[in-house]
């Protein structure tokens, strides 16, 4: 039944080609098409150059609701979105497309970003169980021997009792992992310089240097923001002090791991790794890291895949139907803050 005073937010969807019918079932579509007026089928690709049906929507548009690919959104974009209020970002982080102009014209900005760092906690807490009874080593001499074995000898002081485990930033994705790992029974140490004793404490966990973490854990877990301050934030220095046999676990950005210096450590065997994210990023074709037996490099997957989208386009339309509905959004992204963030 149509409206009598339709007053829903006229939206446009804006993201990457073939993003949208992986993120929104029938059941999305559904929701989005009662929370707003919009042709939820019309997914605008490129904001910049629009066809003349995208810049129609564009010209009415009061909320974007955007994902991965979605165009940045410059001053010529937002001067043909005049009517534009907000940005929904069914993601995480926003840094490719919200720009300063958005933050000029006091547009509102929400992000899935909640939801995205679940499936990367969870993969970061399988790899550090996995590191800890070293069940790549395992695999692939199992693979080689195929025959019994004296494992408990040869896999002697592995286990996940009592393990130091460091994380590298208590960022959204740290903090859920550091939630994860409460049931465990393993010492946890974090770095974060914006942390204090007692905010550690809270946490549950204890505050560390970046240097005593490093020397004195199994794991190092790195969680950290992409900034300039952060590029080579594991060091040569850093990676020479962790323990022999210990594995370094990055999920965050390829930059925040001096990989020249990781390389050696990794060759000689002394350290193991689990890389989701490397710099470049995939790794060149010849990169070693593809052959290492120490090494599991998986291609940027820890993040949001398959069906965690949904998750993620859930989120996003719980915080439409409060744009929508007048109020204000519950995970708000400020523009002062993406300066420490993702």
């Amino acid at each position: 039944m149509p409206h009598a005073t339709d007053n829903r937010p006229r939206a446009l969807l804006a993201m990457g080609p073939g993003i949208a019918g992986r993120l929104l079932t029938e059941r999305h579509h559904t929701r989005l098409a009662a929370l707003t007026r919009t042709d939820t089928r019309l997914v605008a690709h490129d904001l910049a150059e629009p066809t003349p049906e995208v810049a129609a929507a564009l010209a009415e548009a009061e909320v974007l609701f955007t994902c991965w690919g979605a165009t940045p959104l410059t001053a010529p974009v937002l001067a043909a979105a005049p009517r534009l209020r907000a940005v929904v970002h069914a993601a995480g982080s926003v840094k490719h497309h919200i720009t300063d102009a958005c933050w000029e014209r006091g547009i509102a900005v929400t992000s899935a970003a909640g939801a995205n760092a679940l499936p990367v906690a969870e993969f970061t807490l399988a790899a550090i169980l996995f590191a800890g009874k070293r069940v790549l080593h395992s695999a692939d001499r199992y693979r080689a021997l195929r025959a019994d074995h004296d494992w408990l000898a040869e896999l002697d002081g592995s286990g996940n009792y009592r393990r130091t485990i460091g994380i590298v930033g208590a960022s959204r994705i740290g903090r859920r992992v550091i939630e994860l790992l409460r049931p465990f029974d393993l010492d946890v140490l974090l770095y974060d310089p914006y942390v204090d004793a007692e905010r550690a404490a809270g946490l549950g966990v204890r505050l560390s240097t970046l240097d005593e973490l490093c020397a004195s854990s199994s794991v190092v877990s790195v969680h950290a923001p992409q900034l300039p301050e952060t590029r080579h934030l594991i060091g040569a220095a850093q990676l020479a002090a962790m323990p022999a046999g210990a594995t370094l676990i990055n999920t965050a950005r390829g930059s925040l791991v001096d990989e020249d210096a990781l390389l050696p450590e990794l060759t000689s065997g002394r350290l193991h790794a689990v890389l989701d994210v490397t710099h470049p990023d995939p790794p060149r074709a010849s990169s070693p890291f593809y052959d290492l037996p120490n090494v599991l490099l998986t291609p940027h997957v820890a993040g949001s895949l398959g069906n965690e989208l949904h998750r993620m386009a859930d989120q996003a339309l719980d915080e439409l139907e409060r744009f929508a509905t007048g109020r204000p959004f519950a995970d708000p992204v400020h523009g002062d803050a993406l300066s420490r963030s993702a």
